[in-house]
């Protein structure tokens, strides 16, 4: 008995501790639904109506984390629910409504390594509950975990440039953005038909009777720079998090990094801890 009360005295003392880290979880989701709230009030008024939907998409994103964790009994840590706030608010609000895509160079590039870097973290903590889980009969070994979480990564990356290629073929949007290029390498260029590679530097353009070497100064490539880009991107966001998620496995309860971004399973008496806080 003395060994259970003592037990569940530290663990009243983490959650005490942990308190404030909950409270600055709840307070970047507040603030950042307030602007979200007046990004929609604003867009109503506009007659922006695909940005209204914009904004419920985000405010039905943000729940998704309370909604995990009562379903799967988990609790995440508040530094990664901070991060998929701040995630989600950069990409939809900022991205897409304010066209931070366009306006700041690399704004695209840096969400799509945070994204290789989530899916990762997502796909591992997925496969390291269960791999947790008393009602597993095997365990799988670091070197698995991370490779399932770089996997899951990719894969979800792959996926969604399949998407926006898909939104660009049959609904004419450009979420593969273009890139201008001024100089062309090919081998179709090669007047003896030969697999000898031949460079040309653009140095005129006329399209539609307009100089596109005056504006917008090259080249458009259509998209296939920015999809390889994402794609990169993605997969050094990944191999981070599945460095990162291999040692934490290696050296388990080590560490001050992985603790922060990897969810943990509830007891029974956390379990019931965690629904007071929600609540």
């Amino acid at each position: 008995m003395a060994v259970k009360r003592e037990k569940k005295n530290e663990k009243l003392i983490d959650t005490i501790k942990q308190s404030p880290k909950v409270r600055r979880r709840l307070t970047i989701r507040g603030v950042l639904s307030f602007f979200i709230v007046m990004t929609l009030v604003r867009s109503v008024f506009a007659g922006r109506y695909e940005n209204v939907f914009v904004c419920l998409l985000s405010l039905m994103l943000f729940c998704m984390p309370m909604i995990l964790e009562k379903r799967l009994s988990i609790d995440i840590p508040p530094v990664m629910e901070a991060i998929i706030y701040c995630f989600i608010f950069a990409a939809e609000i900022l991205g897409e409504i304010n066209s931070f895509y366009t306006i700041i160079p690399g704004w695209d590039t840096m969400l799509h390594t945070l994204n290789g870097f989530l899916v990762a973290a997502v796909g591992f903590s997925l496969v390291d509950l269960f791999n947790r889980s008393e009602r597993m009969t095997f365990k799988l070994s670091p070197l698995f975990l991370a490779l399932v979480a770089f996997c899951f990564s990719m894969t979800v990356g792959v996926l969604w440039e399949f998407f926006e290629f898909g939104m660009d073929s049959f609904f004419g949007t450009d979420m593969q953005k273009d890139f201008i290029i001024d100089t062309i390498h090919s081998v179709t260029l090669n007047p003896d038909g030969l697999n000898n590679v031949v460079t040309e530097k653009i140095t005129s353009l006329v399209v539609n009777g307009e100089d596109w070497m005056e504006f917008p100064g090259g080249y458009i490539d259509i998209g296939i720079i920015d999809t390889m880009k994402d794609l990169l991107v993605n997969f050094a966001g990944a191999v981070v998090f599945s460095a990162i998620g291999f040692f934490y496995v290696k050296n388990r309860g080590k560490g001050r990094l992985a603790p922060l971004l990897i969810p943990v399973v509830l007891d029974e008496d956390s379990k019931e801890e965690t629904d007071k806080k929600l609540k």
